[in-house]
């Protein structure tokens, strides 16, 4: 009996499929980006189109992907592609809004109010002295103090240069000059117990940072103190969701390369997020149904996939659309024939 059972990983090595949660709309405009910065800087050719170059780039940071493992199948060296990162991550950082823009544009808008919060980003714990102003002692690692901006509705607005870890969040305020322009803007921030102290006027001027109230060791909180705390909880709950969707860029789970790049590749993540999360679920509706469809209507921003395949460090990049589980009518083999890549180069 002949059998004709091949090897499983096949000819190029073992393959396995991931899965990008991104619009088609962000890698087109992404790519758009890089032609237009090629343009500029009279570049005469590049290994790969610029639509690649932004999937392989998105690549990098949404799933954290290895530059070595995306090079092998494109035919490129794998300091290429941590040229390329570095290069889009660079032209990203430049469309950050810097701190006075972004809070005069929320005044413009009749807002009155930010939401103020910061987060640490974990690095690698190298030995010397050098990295020993990372170790924060609040969350006994190593890691970058980042502070962010949100509006009512948790959409992120600005985001300060990383700090070491062992800075605070006060300190890290106090160094931008935060109350300072917050009162130039007319606005005011509501922040954690973290933040308690950084307005230090006087008890006639207008606060420009709402914090709650922190209890003393011999002096607990009243009944209307927690009142409050629970209420000034409840309004910069949408800060959080702000931080959770910068997040989502896997490649901030901990940081790899200089911590001087980091400032950069926040603010990069910054632009993408706010470019990939839709207003309509940066904060949750005034009446949630039970089973609320978790996107827009079809005329609205949807999210497409991109199918990536890592055929021995290689790399396929197909764009596919997003398909609700209700919405889908076809039989499963159907299903499989859609699921399936299409050929042809789709940026």
């Amino acid at each position: 009996m002949k059998k004709n059972n091949g090897l499983a990983e096949g000819p190029n090595g073992l393959v396995y499929t991931a899965r990008l949660p991104l619009s088609s709309a962000t890698l087109n405009w992404l790519a758009d980006l890089i032609r237009g910065h090629l343009k500029k800087v009279t570049s005469r050719w590049r290994a790969l189109p610029a639509g690649k170059i932004a999937a392989i780039a998105l690549a990098v940071l949404r799933c954290d992907q290895r530059p070595g493992d995306l090079a092998g199948g494109n035919g490129v060296h794998r300091t290429t592609v941590t040229r390329w990162v570095r290069e889009v991550v660079g032209l990203l950082a430049a469309r950050a809004p810097r701190l006075d823009r972004a809070l005069k544009k929320i005044a413009r808008s009749g807002g009155g109010v930010v939401l103020l919060d910061g987060s640490l980003i974990r690095t690698r714990r190298r030995t010397g002295t050098e990295n020993r102003k990372n170790y924060s002692g609040k969350h006994k690692c190593h890691g970058l103090l980042v502070i962010a901006l949100t509006d009512d509705k948790g959409r992120l607005v600005r985001v300060s240069a990383v700090r070491p870890g062992r800075n605070s969040e006060i300190t890290a305020c106090r160094h931008d000059g935060l109350t300072a322009h917050l009162r130039a803007a007319g606005l005011g921030a509501i922040a954690g117990l973290g933040f308690v102290g950084l307005d230090d006027s006087g008890p006639d001027a207008n606060p420009a940072v709402i914090t709650g109230y922190k209890a003393a060791r011999n002096k607990p909180l009243t009944r209307g103190q927690k009142l409050s705390n629970r209420a000034l909880a409840a309004v910069r709950a949408p800060v959080e969701h702000g931080f959770a969707h910068l997040k989502n860029w896997r490649v901030l789970g901990k940081v790899r390369t200089d911590p001087k790049w980091a400032t950069a590749l926040v603010r990069a993540l910054l632009v993408l997020t706010n470019r990939e999360v839709p207003a309509d679920r940066r904060s949750p509706p005034k009446s949630p149904a039970r089973h609320q469809h978790e996107y827009p209507g079809a005329d609205a921003h949807q999210p497409r996939d991109l199918l990536l395949h890592d055929a021995h460090h290689s790399l396929r990049v197909r764009v596919m659309a997003y398909h609700h589980p209700r919405q889908r009518t076809s039989t499963p083999g159907t299903q499989e024939q859609r699921a399936a890549p299409v050929g042809g180069d789709p940026c």
